[in-house]
């Protein structure tokens, strides 16, 4: 069983050594998308991108009039209670510009989008240029199979034409195997940032556009979470 598998690692290893150089810039390109990826995927989950019920249910409860319990829900370390806990301790401060507040509020918000979508464009650069230079591959490796039936002359051998061209072709199908995930990947995350650009726009508007009385003793306890 080992020396089978020994066997077809050595056999792929040959397989992709035949495409060239171009295969192993792909193979490098591979490597550097999967990092990535697997960087935003912790990236995310972090920052709690896929998680919106805390948020959600601190502004309902904001939107009710449970101030102080809206505060201790939002408390968490996803962007999106981040956001909302900024936006109530904004909206309870008692400034006499809630438009400068809810700006700002806003220009925290993008800017963390902004962060969470750092390094998004390699991925997009690997996904464009994978199968570039596969083709550029496929290209050098047809430039060279019918220079070989060139030289040839009329002793020209169809076998070695033939094996010419899958190798030559070999570069496209490595160049679209490593763009395919790649740009599946990118569009994941590209959505999940417009959901979360999207979540925290509504949640910003259900804070600022609720018009309540702020109890009595709020104002002190927006001050002592907001030193936390």
């Amino acid at each position: 069983m080992t020396d089978f598998s020994m066997s077809a690692l050595e056999s792929r290893f040959a397989f992709l050594t035949a495409g060239g150089p171009i295969v192993y810039i792909l193979c490098i390109l591979s490597v550097i998308a999967l990092a990535v990826a697997l960087v935003k995927v912790w990236q995310f989950l972090q920052d709690g991108v896929f998680r919106g019920s805390y948020a959600a249910r601190a502004a309902s409860l904001f939107r009710h009039g449970d101030f102080d319990r809206a505060l201790d829900v939002s408390n968490r370390s996803s962007i999106r209670c981040r956001v909302v806990r900024m936006a109530i301790q904004g909206k309870l401060s008692g400034t006499s510009d809630p438009a400068r507040v809810r700006d700002e509020v806003t220009r925290v918000a993008d800017s963390a989008v902004e962060e969470l979508g750092g390094y998004l464009r390699v991925l997009e650069l690997i996904g464009t240029l994978a199968p570039l230079l596969g083709l550029l591959g496929t290209v050098l490796g047809m430039i060279e199979a019918f220079q070989s039936m060139e030289s040839a002359g009329e002793q020209v051998d169809p076998s070695v034409l033939s094996g010419g061209i899958w190798l030559a072709l070999l570069t496209t199908a490595v160049g679209l195997a490593v763009a395919i995930p790649t740009v599946a990947v990118l569009n994941f995350f590209e959505r999940r940032l417009e959901v979360l650009s999207h979540d925290l726009d509504d949640l910003i508007a259900k804070v600022f556009l609720t018009e309540t009385a702020k109890p009595a003793g709020t104002a002190q306890h927006v001050a002592r979470h907001a030193a936390e």
